[in-house]
């Protein structure tokens, strides 16, 4: 996630490493956690694959030179595959995922943005009918047990009423532009 949150941002400004740093943690804080330590060897490896490229030094004030990044064609590419790609994974990353994901649809179609929801909403639903299931509630005994469940399941349900008005909305726009 963290390769596709850079090459996202990327594709918006060139960036030197530590602005970068600050705007994933301003930008994915609620997402992803930001590990400073990974920011610098991923950019060298982004750099290596050509994805990104150095655009100029610039000259700190009182430390340090930093380096520009600006994003390649080839970044370019690797961003959107990497937007589009269907995942198998936890609960927890596929909902942390699907929020770097939003957080990039302005830079996609309105059929790309309904290709991500659906997907979402599939997950959702899923999710729900999983939680909601004789097997699972089985399973929980203890009333704070059950509660927590609850929230669950109502998190769950808040997130598909969500996904489902921006549905409507991506479906409004792409007849409207369509």
């Amino acid at each position: 996630m963290l390769e596709l949150a850079t090459l996202g941002l990327l594709r918006r400004e060139p960036l030197h490493g530590y602005r970068l740093t600050k705007l994933l943690e301003l930008f994915m804080g609620c997402c992803i956690s930001v590990n400073y330590g990974a920011i610098y060897p991923l950019l060298r490896r982004l750099e290596q694959r050509g994805h990104i490229g150095s655009l100029s030094i610039q000259r700190g004030e009182a430390g340090p030179s930093r380096v520009i990044y600006q994003i390649t064609p080839q970044g370019q590419e690797r961003w959107l595959q990497l937007m589009l790609e269907k995942h198998r994974e936890s609960w927890v990353n596929s909902r942390a995922r699907f929020m770097v994901l939003f957080c990039f649809f302005g830079d996609l179609t309105p059929e790309q943005r309904l290709l991500l929801l659906n997907h979402r909403l599939a997950q959702c639903e899923g999710r729900l009918t999983h939680l909601q299931s004789e097997e699972t509630q089985a399973l929980f005994p203890d009333k704070y047990q059950r509660v927590a469940l609850q929230r669950a399941v109502t998190m769950v349900q808040q997130e598909l009423g969500w996904l489902q008005e921006l549905e409507y909305q991506e479906q409004a726009t792409a007849q409207v532009q369509g």
